[in-house]
C-alpha cells in the first residue's frame, strides 16, 4: 500500500538538517526499493529546506511509522510535525 510521509522541519533548524543528511539519506538508501519518490520540500525561494516529502510502498501504515522513527532526522528532533497518510495514485496512471 502506498502512503505519503509529510514532515515539516521545525523552525531554524537547518544547521541540524545538514548536520544529519548523510545519515538520513543512507536510511533512505536502505529502503530504496519501497521509495516511490522522495525530497526536501524547499523555502519559497527554491534556496532552503523545511521538511520532506516521501512517498513509499509499504505493507502497512506500522511498518511506515518504524521507517520514520528510525530515520535519523526523526531521531534527532528535526521535525515539528509528521503526517502519514494512505496515498492513492491515480495520475500518472499506474502502469
Amino acid at each position: 500500500m502506498m502512503f505519503v510521509i509529510y514532515c515539516l522541519d521545525k523552525p531554524n533548524s537547518l544547521d541540524l538538517r545538514l548536520k544529519t543528511r548523510e545519515a538520513h539519506l543512507a536510511h533512505a538508501r536502505a529502503h530504496n526499493a519501497s521509495i516511490k519518490l522522495g525530497g526536501p520540500m524547499m523555502t519559497d525561494d527554491g534556496e532552503g529546506m523545511v521538511g520532506s516529502l516521501i512517498v513509499v510502498d509499504m505493507p502497512d501504515k506500522a511498518a511506515v511509522e518504524a521507517f520514520v522513527r528510525d530515520d535519523p532526522y526523526y531521531q534527532a528532533g528535526l521535525f515539528e510535525a509528521v503526517l502519514i497518510r494512505p496515498f492513492k495514485q491515480v495520475l500518472p496512471a499506474p502502469a
